[in-house]
């Protein structure tokens, strides 16, 4: 893994995690080490509103953390109930917290490869609609990051199971003098949060 990520990644305490927190992250690790005993591919899915902020960090830091543990056989999907564009905001956060961002594509709804490691193959990112064909139709769990999301999607098509882990939605400080640093908090609560689950999972 890059070095100034791996830093990042040293702010991490399972003591920073509440255990009501921990309560509602517990479903996850159930789901993959179910997944991990039966040698099955484990496909993880993001979904939020808009797929501009809270899912995209989720993806991102549940695909970094698996490899970082050695879970084997990860995919994570990000999607929303309607497709925006990844905020730009979140592109910056995740390059000040030591990934390597590319992006590929211009227009409304950039396309963006994010690289956690050298060797290791990018992690796409672009916004777009949970069904999306970019994403899995089946034999996945549907993770919702969002009130909206959970409201709105009371069915998600395909998922073998739908686990609610909620996030404030660091949009409310856009524009803001306090934007970069919520942005940094809320990143980094998720991946705190991604290290735990995988830290949790027996080989």
């Amino acid at each position: 893994m890059y070095l100034e990520l791996l830093k990042t990644m040293q702010l991490f305490s399972e003591d920073k995690i509440s255990e009501e927190r921990k309560i509602i992250l517990q479903p996850m690790i159930n789901y993959v080490q179910e997944k991990q005993d039966a040698q099955e591919t484990i496909r993880l899915h993001f979904i939020c509103t808009h797929n501009s902020r809270r899912s995209h960090l989720g993806q991102i830091w549940a695909q970094t953390m698996a490899f970082h543990f050695g879970i084997k056989n990860v995919y994570c999907y990000s999607g929303g109930t309607e497709a925006t564009a990844m905020f730009g905001q979140v592109a910056q956060t995740l390059t000040a917290q030591g990934f390597q961002l590319l992006q590929i594509s211009e227009g409304n709804n950039p396309v963006y490869a994010i690289k956690y490691a050298a060797s290791e193959n990018p992690i796409i990112c672009f916004s777009k609609k949970y069904n999306d064909a970019f994403n899995p139709s089946a034999n996945y769990v549907a993770i919702i990051t969002c009130n909206n999301a959970d409201d709105n999607c009371p069915i998600v098509f395909g998922a073998e199971q739908r686990i609610p882990i909620k996030y404030i939605d660091p949009k409310a400080f856009d524009g803001t003098d306090l934007m970069i640093a919520k942005y940094a908090e809320r990143s980094l609560e998720i991946a705190q949060e991604m290290s735990y689950v995988f830290s949790n999972i027996k080989k």
